[in-house]
């Protein structure tokens, strides 16, 4: 029992004191009617701190109950037996009301006390189950996110690779914009969450890199629009669904390639991505809805943004488009 819990607890039983004293007079604190309530009192606190964690909690249901039916039977036997003869000898002592009137008399404050510390203990494990579901999600969020950096990092070692094996005097810069990105999704993306014009310009420097892959052999259009300050948004969420139109359009196409990128914020914070490329069909052995790139976007979403997001995915012939809505006020 923690100092807060003793300190409600005093407060709980001086106030259920006061009830169960009152008269119509007024507040009579009498040494009987003391007595009794620590009677009471001395029966509930064995019933929180002993029944309750020995059998209740561990299921034990019957033992539970039957050890109850124990206490409060001892409590009406003493009371009866031995408080009643010493303060009420000439009347009470002398006849049992019944049963179900001195259960009346009895049951309500056991009852109070009791039922507030399996509220107490009710409320404590739901704290511990969200706590456990916030660093289960937690844990799962930075395992998604890790996985996202080496897959990147993969694909564009390898185009580095063939630049420097062709001594492409283009070599420089891309290992410079690649630094530049890795430095972005190492040291800046830890948060849950980052500004949204970071994410953005880190979006434009990942397709200015990515570029490179295509040449002469079509075109690539990024737009961003209405980008503020004030909106975060959860990092690398959409760099999955880029980083997946370059590498099939690239991978199955050798000429008249196009991807467009579009980045929209309207003015009630949804923020709204479009990414369109086109490829071979015939020259793509696996779906493009599929894969480990879009299973892991697709979870983190549904972690970070449960009810807030909208993910539509539409392959045809020749063309893949991603649309996703995020509403960005419920980043928290």
């Amino acid at each position: 029992m923690n100092q807060r819990e003793i300190v409600i607890q005093v407060i709980l039983h001086f106030l259920v004191f006061i009830f169960y004293a009152f008269e119509r007079d007024g507040i009579f604190f009498q040494e009987q009617k003391i007595v009794y309530f620590i009677q009471y009192a001395l029966a509930a606190n064995v019933i929180n701190y002993f029944l309750l964690p020995r059998f209740y909690y561990k299921k034990k249901y019957v033992r539970f109950f039957i050890n109850i039916s124990i206490v409060v039977f001892t409590v009406i036997v003493f009371e009866e037996l031995v408080l009643e003869q010493l303060y009420f000898p000439d009347d009470r002592a002398k006849q049992f009301p019944g049963l179900l009137f001195t259960l009346s008399q009895v049951l309500p404050v056991i009852t109070i006390l009791s039922g507030f510390k399996f509220a107490w203990d009710a409320l404590g494990k739901q704290r511990e189950v969200e706590m456990l579901k916030l660093a289960a999600q937690d844990s799962e969020l930075q395992y998604l996110k890790s996985q996202i950096n080496p897959h990147f990092l993969f694909n564009n070692l390898n185009n580095l690779y063939s630049y420097a094996i062709e001594k492409s005097p283009k070599t420089p810069e891309i290992i410079l914009e690649l630094s530049g990105i890795l430095r972005y999704m190492l040291y800046e993306c830890r948060d849950k969450y980052v500004a949204l014009e970071k994410e953005v310009e880190h979006l434009r420097n990942f397709i200015k890199i990515s570029e490179m892959q295509i040449e002469e052999r079509g075109e690539v259009r990024f737009e961003a629009n209405n980008i503020r300050m004030g909106f975060r948004v959860a990092p690398l969420i959409l760099n999955v669904f880029v980083e997946n139109a370059f590498k099939h359009s690239t991978a199955s196409q050798s000429r008249d390639i196009f991807i467009n990128v579009s980045v929209d914020l309207s003015e009630n914070g949804t923020l709204a991505f479009l990414c369109q490329n086109t490829y071979n069909a015939q020259s793509n052995t696996q779906s493009m809805t599929r894969g480990i790139g879009l299973d892991n976007v697709r979870k983190r979403l549904q972690l970070i943004y449960p009810d807030a997001h909208d993910l539509r995915i539409m392959q045809a012939e020749n063309k893949f488009e991603v649309r996703l809505d995020i509403d960005l006020t419920k980043s928290h």
